[in-house]
């Protein structure tokens, strides 16, 4: 992340840089030099997810309500101050910074595996020098930060372009992250969230102007730099030789800079001593050797200029070169055409939103007054109002349907996301395949091209109201971080193959169109990490035809229809991805917010027959005792030691909420998101404590603390369980009666074996190496999956 050694760099060589400031102070500031505008910081919210994460447990799945609780605290501190916060998350990861993405997941394996090494050994959680970010933390504290209020974006590229660009065109008082790119940007001040003092609200400021001062450049030189010395879209080894040379002739070498530190200042003083003297006089590729590196080294300049910026270091370039960084214009009135949002691997146009009773394009969902309220409509089954995407100059409106308890309105202030005026170079041999640094030619999925569903989809995702849906739907390409699995534990499939059948349905009802499974299909690419899996391409994966009780809905029943028969709709419609229809009746009687679970209880133990009634008890106790627990007390609570299976067990049950927020969203949202947070039906120490206790063959009553309330409530959601697995003749066994009930994995594989990977293939036997997952009927009730490629 950020530009290589520029954080060690502004540390050790230029600490002056760094001031410490008093945001408090600074707002009041603003307040007086901009009256009746309230002071607004712009957090780059993957920087902020370490901070934020304050529990003294992480490894057993996550303490969701202590987490919850340091959110509200944070929020707190700013609003108490009169300060605003806007929250941008990461929406995907742009093509160019695939190879990035891979290689940080691949050094996150490496530590997992250190992790659970160190816990098999000593059975305590490691230090927090070896902390690992919950499964599903970014996810969820989206919509953490939505319940308390906060105005939170989903990007559709990388998060810090669109930070930087907010916090320059709304005139932010700063910018809260820890990325070095917040120096490059030219935009507002960048404030340093692991040196915040919450309780002072005093941190770090690093000032560009005095980098700029001590390197003997210029603002509008830093992007240049960043390229040279490397970035997430100019690999560091492209101008290794170049830096070298720099360094080779460098006559002020400071030896307390260090080698990195003094490449920065050898690097800079090329740039203020060699380059500056021709520049205008000769092309930049006449002055540095870019090579066959032309077209990156400009992608990776042009990603730091955000609207209306230009460097003097490239020329204006040819109308017919197109960038992948995009800008929406968002005023309604005025005249000048609308950019498309264009897909840098498909090429396809997507109306930003257009009004199905007009023509003219708008801004999707936009207020186009700033004391204008957005036209609401009422969901029938919950009387809330809910927003509705309106054209400003004409009458008709186009009813959205939105999960019941959103009550988020798009910003009037935003009037940027993407900047397609970016220059990217000046040469009209850069092809434009060049200029998107395309990856290798994959068939992708069939793009979703319905205008209108489009633009719901893309407003819920920018909205942080969804989750891979417009992904899916846009590109036809998601991904999923590290999950905390022990690559050596061969009992636990990995929640990427476990979890695979519910995503394949869900492609299939939003590729609607899909009717067979023809070699010609859509597919869907899914870079998923899991153990084995090398990422070096990204798995295949079909439509999973689901059967839907008087056909499947098509999604604008799902996501638009008002009429009362069409919640029932949309909760079949999920019910079907995790292939539960024929338990809807017994999942009704469940109170929320345990029918969720359920629900997934249910999916889990007939996809996994390696869980046992012993997990069952445990996955219920916890959830029934956590309706009664403070914060405080599951933060007090103590572990006797650390499982190295029940914290397998517990991130996959958080991943398995996450794919519960997928489905949820694909299916017009049946059920509220509050019931399938994790601050309400899962904590990580509280799993743990019952998961031990349960293992020990302790009784019922003491899992549930001798609480008699509870255990009736724990009898029907086990019933609940029981009978819907049953009807899969999934029989769910204590672990004494495996060697009678359990033959073991390789005695129940089936004859037929199926690819589940990519066409590249993954080596191997074992649904480890993600080569062949051997297949048993569904009687045998092993981990299913399909035929893909």
């Amino acid at each position: 992340m950020g530009v290589r050694g520029l954080q060690g760099f502004v540390g050790s060589t230029c600490p002056h840089i760094c001031t410490v400031v008093n945001i408090h102070e600074l707002a009041e500031h603003h307040r007086n030099k901009y009256p009746g505008r309230t002071p607004t910081i712009v957090v780059d919210a993957m920087c902020c997810l370490r901070y934020w994460y304050t529990p003294e447990s992480w490894i057993c799945g996550g303490q969701w309500r202590e987490y919850y609780s340091a959110l509200r605290d944070f929020v707190t501190a700013f609003t108490s101050a009169g300060i605003k916060l806007i929250f941008f998350f990461d929406g995907m990861v742009e093509p160019g910074k695939r190879d990035e993405w891979v290689k940080r997941r691949l050094k996150n394996n490496r530590e997992i595996s250190k992790i659970f090494h160190y816990i098999k050994s000593k059975r305590v959680q490691p230090g927090r020098n070896m902390f690992f970010i919950p499964s599903g933390l970014a996810i969820f504290t989206r919509f953490a930060l939505k319940s308390l209020g906060q105005e939170t974006f989903c990007s559709l590229q990388e998060a810090d372009y669109e930070v930087a660009s907010y916090g320059l065109q709304n005139n932010c008082l700063g910018i809260l992250g820890e990325d070095t790119d917040y120096l490059i940007y030219d935009t507002c001040p960048y404030f340093s969230i692991s040196d915040l003092c919450l309780e002072s609200l005093r941190t770090i400021m690093l000032c560009r102007e005095k980098l700029c001062e001590s390197l003997g450049l210029h603002v509008a030189d830093l992007p240049l730099l960043a390229c040279l010395l490397g970035n997430d879209i100019t690999p560091e080894g492209m101008f290794e030789s170049f830096r070298y040379k720099c360094l080779s002739s460098y006559t002020s070498v400071k030896e307390n800079a260090g080698r990195k530190g003094n490449i920065i200042l050898a690097v800079s003083d090329y740039i203020s001593k060699v380059l500056h003297l021709y520049q205008g006089e000769k092309k930049i590729e006449e002055m540095l050797p870019l090579g066959p590196n032309k077209a990156l080294f400009y992608k990776g300049v042009t990603s730091y200029l955000l609207p209306g910026q230009k460097s003097p270091w490239l020329v204006q370039k040819p109308k017919d070169i197109i960038t992948d960084k995009q800008m929406v214009s968002l005023n309604p009135e005025s005249k000048q055409e609308v950019p498309m949002c264009i897909d840098p691997e498909f090429k396809q146009e997507v109306p930003v939103c257009t009004n199905p009773e007009s023509m003219q394009e708008v801004p999707m969902c936009m207020d186009p007054e700033p004391n204008q309220e957005a036209s609401m409509c009422t969901d029938p089954e919950s009387k809330q109002e809910v927003p509705m995407c309106t054209d400003p100059e004409s009458k008709p409106e186009v009813s959205l349907y939105t999960h019941p308890e959103s009550k988020q309105k798009s910003p009037s202030e935003i009037d940027t996301e993407f900047n397609l005026e970016a220059l990217m170079c000046a040469h009209p041999e850069v092809k434009q395949e060049d200029a998107m640094d395309m990856e290798p030619e994959i068939k992708q999925a069939t793009m979703v091209s319905e205008s209108e569903i489009l633009k719901i989809a893309r407003m819920q995702h920018v909205h942080s109201e969804s989750y891979l849906v417009y992904n899916i739907m846009s590109s036809g390409e998601i991904e999923c971080s590290n999950t905390l699995e022990d690559e050596l534990d061969q009992a636990l499939p990995s929640q990427a193959f476990i979890y695979r059948p519910v995503r394949q349905r869900v492609y299939s009802l939003l590729f609607g169109d899909w009717k067979d499974e023809a070699s010609n299909g859509p597919v869907v690419k899914e870079w998923f990490v899991y153990p084995g899996n090398s990422l070096k391409h990204p798995d295949l994966v079909r439509p999973l035809q689901m059967t839907v009780q008087g056909g499947t809905p098509s999604l604008e029943v799902l996501w638009l229809s008002q009429e009362p028969e069409a919640q029932a709709r949309r909760l079949d419609t999920l019910l079907a991805c995790f292939n539960l229809s024929s338990s809807r009746e017994e999942l009704q009687s469940v109170e929320s917010p345990l029918r969720a679970l359920c629900c997934l209880l249910i999916y889990l133990f007939v996809q996994v027959d390696t869980l046992s009634l012993e997990d069952l008890h445990a996955f219920i106790a916890q959830a029934l005792c956590l309706q009664g627990k403070s914060t405080s007390q599951l933060m007090h609570l103590q572990l006797d030691y650390i499982n190295s299976r029940a914290v397998q067990l517990g991130s996959l049950l958080v991943r398995g909420l996450t794919t519960l927020v997928l489905v949820n969203s694909a299916c017009g949202f049946p059920w509220t998101t509050s019931e399938f947070m994790p601050w309400n039906i899962f904590d990580g120490k509280l799993f743990h404590q019952k998961y031990l206790q349960s293992e020990k063959g302790y009784a019922v009553e003491v899992l549930l603390e001798q609480n008699r309330s509870w255990l009736t409530k724990f009898h029907n959601l086990k019933a609940v369980v029981c009978k819907a697995c049953s009807k899969e003749n999934r029989r769910i066994v204590g672990r004494t009666h495996w060697n009678s009930h359990y033959t073991g994995r390789q005695g129940r594989q089936s004859h037929s074996s199926y690819r589940t990977g990519s066409t590249h293939g993954h080596s191997g036997q074992s649904w480890r190496d993600q080569g062949s997952v051997q297949l048993s009927s569904p009687s045998l009730c092993m981990l299913r999956t399909v035929p893909l490629l």
